[in-house]
């Protein structure tokens, strides 16, 4: 398959359309499907975001695209395109490796995938925002009892793939020839059934190469989930796309962060303000208390929370919350 050729459709239809033809395949679908659920905003005006339909890192994006607020409309059997509660924006799921050339052609707005799957299509696309999930890096490596410790030993051998693309680019860069063999899965494997001397694979722990008994010899790209944006829709629906950035990424800055609040004697206030850390110092409130109570309202790493909480009470807090926070915007 081309680097613009493209599968529609969630099944395993082996049928192909190019780039050129996929949004208007898709267009006929959403017309379809607004008439059959009575969505009447107009095409143009819909901003589409497309989601990977299965793989690592599918689930912890529809759960990001949840807290961010667009929750989906229809939480039947999965569509390929599915409307949100904002009329004006809609989901379409589609293979991580699609992604990218769905967006640069415009059928689709926005999308997320991983920075590798953008690199591998070579598509004309605008990375927004990383969102700090789905991290892992693509690495050369050969097996353990392999002779090979450098990249140039591996001049006019054979190295197995399941990113072409990348793989000729890193070669071509190291100016060495080698025969890229295009596997579909299992490519740590392949060393040890003979079909190749290397491979370039995506790597998040390294687990499975150490359980295959591969050694990595050099480190090829490094790679997280993206936003990505069509070039023209940045343009004609940047109010829109503006929006769902910000939403996307005010749930980013909440993860691991937390919400404190307790009362505070104000003859105390000090010492809790120098245990307190805060994104910009903490909130201090009157209240309505005959104890001559503050109350102090703070954002801390949860990973501090455990010993803040015994401190916090030493330096005179009581009443002490703590909340987790879904949403954060500066």
């Amino acid at each position: 398959m081309s680097p613009r050729q493209l599968s529609v459709g969630n099944s395993g239809r082996s049928d192909r359309i190019t780039g050129k033809t996929v949004k208007a395949v898709i267009a006929k679908k959403t017309i379809k499907a607004g008439k059959k659920t009575g969505n009447s905003t107009p095409f143009s005006d819909i901003v589409r975001l497309a989601i990977p339909n299965k793989g690592r890192i599918a689930e912890p994006i529809m759960e990001l695209v949840e807290k961010s607020g667009l929750h989906l409309a229809e939480t039947g059997e999965r569509r390929l395109i599915t409307r949100t509660l904002d009329p004006h924006v809609e989901i379409l799921f589609a293979r991580p490796i699609d992604i990218p050339e769905y967006v640069a052609t415009g059928a689709a707005d926005l999308g997320i995938t991983g920075h590798d799957m953008v690199i591998e299509r070579e598509s004309d696309v605008e990375e927004l925002l990383d969102l700090q999930s789905g991290k892992g890096k693509l690495v050369l490596a050969v097996r353990d009892d392999s002779s090979i410790t450098s990249v140039k030993q591996l001049a006019g051998k054979k190295v197995a793939t399941e990113f072409p693309v990348i793989t000729r680019t890193y070669f071509e860069q190291q100016k060495i020839k080698v025969n890229v063999v295009l596997v579909g899965g299992a490519c740590e494997a392949t060393p040890h059934l003979g079909i190749a001397d290397a491979i370039i694979d995506l790597t998040s722990s390294g687990t499975t190469l150490r359980t295959n008994r591969l050694r990595v010899i050099d480190e090829v790209l490094q790679t997280s989930t993206f936003l990505i944006a069509n070039k023209e829709s940045l343009r004609t629906k940047k109010e829109k796309i503006d929006e769902i950035h910000l939403a996307l990424e005010s749930v980013i800055r909440a993860r691991g962060q937390c919400y404190l609040m307790m009362n505070v004697k104000r003859s105390s206030l000090e010492a809790v303000k120098r245990v307190l850390p805060g994104l910009s110092g903490p909130t201090v409130m009157d209240v309505a208390s005959t104890e001559d109570l503050v109350a102090v309202h703070a954002v801390v790493n949860e990973e501090r929370v455990y010993s803040l909480i015994n401190a916090l009470r030493r330096a005179g807090a009581k009443d002490i919350l703590v909340m987790a926070i879904q949403r954060m915007i500066r």
